[in-house]
């Protein structure tokens, strides 16, 4: 390591030089195809040796241990096991048809059914990718056979499944509040308005789009449906109520922190499995098993990107970064502006977990400095990752709900009709910025 550490010689670039070649090297070894975890991990020990020597090295390693020894953290897996078993059960698509006593007389009614159902679902467990999949599978074909709009179709099942970085309890406001210090539950509150302000503003969207384009929905059912159907429908909506219930309400009335009421959602959802019959061995095995893959994935690539940051944290980077940041100008609402610009450009190439943990440590600081709020600014983080959810090239949204279409809906299709929704986002972090109250009231 000696020997590495005296050829390499690092420092010598300054943190100008090194800043560069950092953030050359990363980008480098992340078009290699290589995952972004390693590509964090090796980077990190190359700086780490080049600029400081061996000694560093167990700095880095106390660093990770920080971030993974968070009692927080526990409620990460908690809330994908609740979307696993979710998946693997038949609560969605019950929820789904309880949903037409909502929307049934409405033109537009089964995509606003399928946003309604997209707020609940988010509700309880917060994971966006088994969302999508589940309205691909359930709402799209739906919409498609009563002669929606395709593009309208699509578009709501990928925002919809979206909402889960926004509506609590969200896993995005949970790695945020890690890396930020600030509490979780703080978080929720802040997120509850804007969360549903950006549903009511697709709700809006859908119904204008239903009743001034006249190839946009089918008419509305004018049947009336029986008491004894009713009554039947109501059913599919009193175990996800309750579920929401049980996990908000602990939250929000102080009576469980995230983490106690994220193994409460568990309880609820493996109790719902088993009043509906649904429960066995096998279906929680394999929604185990989900998890531990997902679960792993983001613990990876925040032991690289928390070992990335703590290295360049110590060469002096994120004072270099913060005083670039702050030097843009002297108006706060411009650097803000700048920081949700170098968000939404990252987030068309970067997964979200790695951009909360390499973003975060260095601009959390500066808001902090500016005598912003953190809280609203995670917020505002959160908002801007639903956006680069829908962004193309690398939108997983798009990527999804392509795994579950039929063959003649292509991917550049999916990506053309998010165009509306993400003009919608980009109005939500508009509006938060220009209002912090929605989300700090």
């Amino acid at each position: 390591m000696d020997v590495i550490s005296s050829v390499l010689d690092l420092s010598s670039l300054g943190i100008e030089g090194g800043t560069l070649l950092m953030f050359g090297l990363l980008l480098v070894l992340l078009l290699t195809g290589m995952p972004l975890a390693l590509v964090t991990l090796l980077v990190a020990l190359l700086f780490a040796l080049g600029w400081f020597g061996p000694m560093a090295v167990p700095l880095i390693t106390s660093r990770v241990y920080s971030f993974v020894s968070s009692f927080v953290f526990v409620s990460v897996p908690m809330f994908v096991l609740m979307a696993a078993i979710l998946d693997r059960s038949g609560i969605a698509r019950d929820l789904f048809d309880a949903m037409k006593l909502v929307a049934g007389r409405v033109k537009g009614g089964v995509a606003v059914q399928t946003i309604f159902v997209a707020v609940i679902l988010a509700a309880m467990s917060g994971i966006i990718g088994g969302e999508i999949v589940l309205l691909g599978l359930v709402a799209l074909p739906q919409m498609l056979r009563q002669g929606y709009d395709r593009r309208l179709a699509i578009g709501v099942v990928c925002a919809g499944g979206s909402l889960g970085t926004m509506v609590p309890p969200s896993i995005v406001l949970i790695i945020y509040g890690l890396t930020a210090n600030v509490s979780v539950g703080e978080l929720f509150t802040a997120a509850f308005v804007p969360g549903f302000m950006l549903a009511a503003m697709y709700v809006a969207y859908v119904v204008f789009r239903s009743y001034t384009d006249p190839t946009a929905a089918p008419p509305p059912e004018t049947r009336k449906m029986p008491a004894a159907e009713q009554l039947k429908l109501l059913r599919g909506l009193i175990l996800p109520g309750l579920v929401v219930v049980f996990v908000l309400g602990s939250i929000y009335g102080g009576i469980a922190s995230v983490t106690e009421a994220s193994a409460v959602g568990v309880a609820g959802v493996i109790l719902s499995t088993l009043l509906r019959r649904e429960f066995s061995f096998a279906m929680l095995l394999d929604a185990a098993l989900h998890t531990l893959t997902t679960v792993g994935m983001i613990v990876w690539i925040g032991i690289g990107a928390s070992a990335l940051v703590g290295v360049y944290n110590l060469m002096g980077g994120i004072d270099f970064i913060s005083s670039l940041i702050a030097g843009v100008s002297d108006n706060t609402t411009v650097i803000v502006l700048t920081m949700m610009l170098i968000l939404f450009v990252l987030g068309m190439f970067l997964d979200w977990v790695g951009i909360a943990l390499l973003t975060m440590p260095i601009f959390v600081p500066v808001i902090r400095d500016l005598g912003l709020d953190p809280i609203w600014f995670g917020v505002l983080f959160a908002m801007n990752m639903q956006v680069s959810f829908l962004t193309p090239p690398f939108g997983p949204a798009a990527f999804y709900l392509k795994s579950v279409t039929p063959p003649d809906i292509t991917l550049g299709e999916i990506f053309r009709s998010l165009v509306p929704f993400i003009c919608l986002q980009v109005i939500a972090v508009g509006l938060l910025i220009a209002f912090p109250q929605i989300a700090v009231y």
